[in-house]
């Protein structure tokens, strides 16, 4: 099976690629179902189920699928305009979707924190609606949030994995020993043959998407460095990013470098992106292990600040 680097690196938003990215995700997806389906829809419903009902207000999972039922989607969002745009629909009680009619979405009455049992396929569920003029259903679906900003229906859930299609990749393998034998027969580094499955999966613009996931990595420590005040979340946890890398920039003016500076200019660009992070900002994550989270990758050395010999 093979795994696309924009399947492993996906530029999404904070805190949680299980309840966060996952559930914006899902909206964009129902829109685009319900795009696609009969006219005649006036209200949007949604309903937390499991892990993102009890945990899903210190994760932002609300605010996820309100953004996302406006359009939003986490590779595109914009960090600065998110808390105007998710406060316009608490205050008007109405989304507008691009390419639907303006549509009643109530977050107070319409978007619900089941805490009753989980769904049966998994703990991150969710399930959303659309129901026309005289409350009738006309669209429902459940999407479960799997980790790593994936979704799944219950029918792709239960789907064996033989039964999914492959990738039509010129270097398939299912072990290194595979992998190895495939490098000696061709005669391509592994990079050659990884490139090579990309180009044929991902399709033309390879680089410009490899450009943009590193560009989506510098901007956030970017936006990082540059925020101050308290982070959300009821904790009352002060951003500490702004204030160190300003103590680093005098430092280095006065040409006061310590040894370890190199070490405090690579931490200072991690508590960047954490606080971006934890901020629900705009992040490259990647799964760990299957695992419904992410962490955060940070670029490190090649940073347009970087101190030199950093």
């Amino acid at each position: 099976m093979f795994l696309s680097t924009f399947d492993i690196f996906k530029i999404g938003v904070g805190p949680s690629s299980s309840h966060t990215m996952g559930p914006m995700v899902a909206a964009a997806r129902f829109l685009d179902e319900l795009r696609a389906a009969p006219a005649g829809a006036a209200r949007l419903g949604a309903s937390l189920h499991g892990s993102l009902a009890f945990t899903g207000k210190g994760h932002a999972t609300d605010r996820a699928v309100i953004l996302g039922l406006i359009g939003c989607r986490p590779d595109t969002l914009d960090p600065d305009a998110a808390e105007a745009l998710e406060a316009e629909v608490r205050a008007t009680g109405r989304v507008r979707p691009p390419g639907l009619p303006e549509l009643a979405f109530d977050p107070a009455t319409d978007l619900v924190f089941d805490y009753g049992p989980a769904l049966p396929g998994h703990a991150n569920g969710l399930v959303l609606r659309a129901l026309d003029a005289e409350e009738r259903p006309l669209l429902e679906r459940i999407y479960y949030s799997i980790g790593g900003g994936f979704i799944a229906t219950p029918e792709e859930l239960a789907a064996p994995a033989a039964d999914r299609p492959p990738a039509a990749c010129p270097y398939p393998f299912r072990s290194a020993a595979e992998m190895l034998a495939m490098g000696r027969a061709s005669g391509l580094a592994i990079a050659q043959m990884k490139r090579a499955n990309e180009e044929a999966v991902s399709g033309p613009g390879l680089d410009a998407r490899l450009d943009a996931i590193w560009q989506a990595m510098d901007a956030c420590i970017d936006r990082g460095l540059r925020q101050e005040g308290t982070l959300p979340g009821g904790l009352k946890v002060r951003r500490r990013a702004k204030a160190i890398h300003e103590q680093l920039l005098a430092e280095r003016s006065r040409n006061q470098s310590q040894p370890h500076v190199a070490n405090d200019w690579l931490s200072v660009y991690a508590m960047a992106v954490n606080e971006e992070n934890a901020a629900g900002g705009r992040v490259v994550t990647s799964p760990t292990n299957g695992a419904a989270g992410s962490f955060v990758i940070s670029c490190g050395t090649q940073h347009s600040q970087c101190s030199p010999g950093c």
